[in-house]
């Protein structure tokens, strides 16, 4: 939708009309008549020639009446145009349910002119005074609606229909609310780990260069920080940036305590032995062996001659999960030295029964739907594919693979990233708590 100004469509009404629809389809707002107007010469002006088009006239009671046009909307300032569609259908709408009249006689499917639209007899929309006014009632062009009345002072939108990747339903639910952001984030703040011998959980991130595991950090921190955080742990070089394992006790909020997750950074994993974190360190580290600050150098492995080695590591020495962090955009695009790398980490940290769970980052930029709207994250196709990607890529369930959106480019934090992230982590600390049960 346009940046100007946005639709009055609340996100689970506009689930319910796009499952109106035969095909998956978006809709692209282009005539707001708060914004623009209530004339129709404005209208056409704005809106002919645009394609397929949707007609809202919106309701008291969060109801929505409408009319769907699979033709261009004609220019109809001067004379009266008729326009035949054997796709046509006029509907109503709300967020419980969602009802379709398929149009019967499709030779008189819509008309207009200077001061009227109409779907059949069905739904016409006019001028009255200043104001736009709404007519329903049952005829034989649609199917039977058994509307009946009259509304004034409507508010009317216009959308262009335009081909798209968002299904009907999403396939995980989450509550888009601010709500639901407080609540994943007190869990995250009072979290205390079950087992008697640790006062913290560490979290090791693994992952490829550019996969944004560093940019998790600085996420999480900005989600309970309240602000974006921007700090020099962040970088973009073709070997990245972490050349040390370094430890980020993660606050309840800027200065305040610590919480009970530490999220452990490393050299990224790179597409052989020799050119990024071997499996030799990275299993070091998991096991506790590697101390803070140890600088990896695949060609020198960790050994117990190392500096700082741990011979016999305590539990608060090791990691608890390990997250291995993936690029949607990246994953057709990966190596096999990398893919296989992965999947042997995979393997032997497994039978180290620790848990693992993928993130998978930057899923914005896969699908337009999600870019405009992060809420659209488990009902785009695109990225239900590449979840399914990173799933067989590390050999893990779809369950195990978590889409995320780091902090980036904005300069503000925002409810629903903040949401996607602590839901996340929530799942993190879900299965550690899973292991020490068992």
């Amino acid at each position: 939708m346009s940046a100007s100004f946005s639709s009055a469509l609340e996100k689970q009404t506009e689930l319910q009309l796009l499952e109106l629809f035969p095909r998956r389809v978006t809709l692209a707002l282009l005539f707001k008549s708060s914004r623009h107007g209530r004339n129709f010469s404005t209208l056409y002006n704005v809106c002919g020639n645009q394609g397929s088009f949707v007609l809202l006239v919106f309701l008291e009671g969060g109801l929505v009446r409408g009319g769907f046009l699979n033709k261009s909307l004609p220019d109809c300032k001067y004379t009266n145009q008729d326009v035949e569609d054997e796709d046509a259908f006029v509907f109503s709408v709300d967020k419980e349910k969602a009802a379709r009249f398929r149009v019967v006689n499709h030779r008189q499917a819509f008309s207009c002119d200077s001061s009227c639209m109409r779907f059949g007899r069905s739904l016409t929309l006019s001028r009255n005074r200043n104001s736009l006014s709404l007519a329903l009632q049952s005829d034989d062009i649609y199917e039977h609606t058994a509307w009946t009345g009259t509304y004034d002072g409507c508010e009317v939108e216009l959308h262009r229909v335009e081909a798209g990747d968002v299904l009907y339903r999403p396939w995980r639910d989450v509550q888009w609310t601010e709500l639901e952001r407080g609540r994943l984030r007190n869990n995250l703040v009072s979290y205390e780990p079950s087992n008697e011998e640790l006062t913290r959980v560490r979290v090791l991130l693994l992952g490829p260069v550019g996969a944004g595991k560093s940019s998790i950090i600085t996420s999480i921190r900005s989600v309970l920080y309240r602000h974006v955080v921007n700090l020099p742990i962040i970088g973009a070089g073709p070997h990245g940036f972490t050349k040390n394992l370094k430890s980020y006790p993660i606050r309840a909020e800027r200065g305040g305590s610590i919480t009970a997750l530490t999220l452990c950074d490393t050299m990224a994993l790179g597409n052989s032995e020799w050119n990024g974190l071997t499996v030799h360190d990275a299993l070091a580290v998991i096991k506790g062996h590697a101390s803070e600050g140890h600088e990896f150098q695949p060609q020198t492995p960790i050994q117990p001659s190392t500096a700082g080695y741990r011979l016999d590591p305590s539990l608060k020495d090791k990691i608890h999960c390990v997250v291995f962090t993936l690029d949607a955009c990246e994953l057709t695009f990966y190596s096999n030295g990398l893919k296989e790398t992965v999947r042997k980490l995979r393997s032997e940290i497994s039978d180290l029964e620790i848990p693992q769970l993928v993130f998978l980052t930057h899923v914005d930029e896969v699908c337009h739907g999600v870019h405009k709207d992060i809420r659209y994250v488990y009902s785009s196709r695109i990225v239900q594919e590449k979840i399914k990607k990173a799933a067989e890529l590390a050999e893990m369930p779809v369950s195990s693979v978590l889409p995320v959106k780091n902090y980036c480019s904005e300069v503000a934090v925002d409810r629903d990233i903040d949401i996607l992230l602590l839901s996340a982590i929530g799942q993190v600390l879900n299965a550690v708590e899973d292991t020490f049960e068992n």
